[in-house]
C-alpha cells in the first residue's frame, strides 16, 4: 500500500498548523485587548480616563517669590542707613585720617508682617482693590447708593484708571462694598438695633458687579447683635468666589449704648471667629482665599490685635476709616494701621467729609503710595 503521508506532505501540514496557531493566538490577544466580552478592561479604561482628566487640571501654586517681592513693595520701608566717613585729626601729630562711622542701630521694620503664605488665587498683594461703599437704599451712606448705576460705575472706573496710572505694577481691581447689615438708631422688632438687607438687594449688587468684573464685599454693622449671629446668615453669598466680607467695630455696641451715640468695639476674639468661619467656607468649597476688611479709626475700636490668627484661606485688611484733612488721616493711619500690624492695610477717602475744612482736597493715589505700608485696599464713600 502506498504511503499517504509523504515527507513533503508532513512538512506542509506542520507549516499549516504552525500558522493556524499563530493566527488564532493573535486573534484571541487582540479581541481580548479590545475588551470584547471583558469587563475588567472596561474598568481599567475608566481608570485611565480618570487619570488623564486629573492630569489636565494641574493644582494651582502660589508664586512665593513674587509674593515676597510684592510684600516688600507694599511695606515701602526706607533703605537702611549707610556708613559715613569723617576726617579725624590727631591732636599730637596733626595728621588727619578719614575713618568710617557706622550708623546707629535702628529698630526692626514692622512691615511686612511675618504670616502664613496664602493659598493660590489670593488677590493681595498682587492687586489693589478700589471699592465704592454704600447701600442702595440710601444716598447718604456712600457713593454706591448716591448715584444711579451707570454714573456710579463711570466714577468708579475713573478711580480705577487713576490708580493704574499711579502704580502700573499693581493692577487695580474694582469692588462694590455693600452694607448688608445696617446699624439703626431704633431697636427693631428683635431689639438688636440693626437692619438686615433683603437678599433681593444683595442680588442687585452682585448683578451690578458682574457688569464690570468687580468683586463684592458684604459689610456687617452688628448693633446689639454679634458676628456669631450675623455672619452665618450670609453664608450662601460667602460661598461665592467673588464675595468677601467687611466688619465694622464702630457699630458693635457691646456696652448697650445705642449705635451712633459712641464708637463701638470688636476684639481679636471676634475677628478670629470670623476668620475661622471664612477659612472653613474656603476649604469646604474649594474657593480662592477670602478677604476680611476690619474698619478702624480709634484705639478701642479694635483690641488685642496681637492675638489675631492668620490663615492661608483668609487675608485680613485693617482699614483706616477716619475722615478729615490729610494730616489727620495720615496720623490715624500711622497710629492704628502702621504701629499695630496684622497683615494688610486699607485707606478710606470721603468725597464729602474729607472736604469739610475749606481749601482741602481729596488725597491722591500718588500721596497714598508714599505711606508706610502702602494700602492695598482703597475705599471711596
Amino acid at each position: 500500500m502506498k504511503k499517504i503521508f509523504t515527507p513533503e506532505l508532513k512538512i506542509v501540514l506542520r507549516s499549516a498548523l504552525f500558522w493556524l496557531f499563530v493566527f488564532l493566538g493573535a486573534f484571541l490577544y487582540f479581541t481580548n485587548g479590545l475588551g470584547w466580552g471583558n469587563e475588567s478592561y472596561e474598568k481599567d479604561s475608566i481608570k485611565i480616563t480618570e487619570k488623564k482628566k486629573t492630569k489636565e487640571k494641574p493644582v494651582p501654586v502660589l508664586d512665593t517669590v513674587l509674593y515676597d517681592k510684592k510684600l516688600a513693595e507694599m511695606a515701602n520701608n526706607p533703605p537702611p542707613p549707610q556708613p559715613t566717613t569723617k576726617v579725624v585729626k590727631d591732636p599730637e601729630t596733626g595728621i588727619e585720617t578719614t575713618v568710617t562711622v557706622e550708623p546707629p542701630p535702628v529698630p526692626p521694620d514692622l512691615w511686612p508682617v511675618k504670616t502664613v503664605y496664602p493659598d493660590a488665587g489670593a488677590i493681595l498683594p498682587f492687586r489693589r482693590i478700589i471699592a465704592y461703599y454704600g447701600n442702595l437704599y440710601s444716598k447718604k451712606m456712600g457713593v454706591l447708593g448716591e448715584y444711579d448705576e451707570l454714573e456710579m460705575l463711570r466714577r468708579l472706573d475713573e478711580e480705577v484708571k487713576k490708580w493704574n496710572i499711579a502704580d502700573p505694577g499693581t493692577a487695580a481691581l474694582p469692588a462694590l462694598h455693600y452694607i448688608a447689615v445696617v446699624a439703626q438708631g431704633s431697636a427693631g422688632k428683635d431689639g438688636m438695633y440693626r437692619a438686615r438687607m433683603p437678599d433681593s438687594e444683595i442680588d442687585k449688587v452682585l448683578e451690578i458687579a458682574k457688569k464690570i468684573d468687580a468683586i463684592v464685599f458684604l459689610d456687617i454693622q452688628v448693633g446689639f447683635s454679634t458676628l456669631h449671629q450675623e455672619v452665618p446668615r450670609i453664608e450662601k453669598y460667602l460661598k461665592m468666589p467673588n464675595v468677601h466680607l467687611g466688619v465694622d467695630p464702630e457699630f458693635s455696641m457691646k456696652t448697650g449704648i445705642k449705635p451712633g451715640k459712641m464708637v463701638g468695639t470688636l476684639d481679636a476674639e471676634d475677628i478670629n471667629f470670623t476668620s475661622d468661619y471664612l477659612a472653613r467656607i474656603v476649604r469646604e468649597n474649594n474657593l480662592p482665599p477670602k478677604i476680611l476688611v476690619v474698619h478702624r479709626y480709634t484705639q478701642k475700636m479694635f483690641t488685642n490685635y496681637k492675638l489675631v490668627k492668620t490663615h492661608p484661606e483668609v487675608q485680613i485688611v485693617i482699614h483706616m476709616d477716619g475722615w478729615g484733612v490729610a494730616a489727620q488721616k495720615i496720623n490715624t493711619y500711622q497710629q492704628f494701621a502702621y504701629k499695630e500690624p496684622v497683615q494688610f492695610t486699607g485707606f478710606k477717602l470721603f468725597y464729602k467729609n474729607d472736604l469739610f475744612t475749606p481749601g482741602t482736597t481729596i488725597m491722591t493715589p500718588e500721596e497714598l503710595l508714599k505711606l508706610r505700608p502702602r494700602p492695598l485696599y482703597i475705599q471711596y464713600q
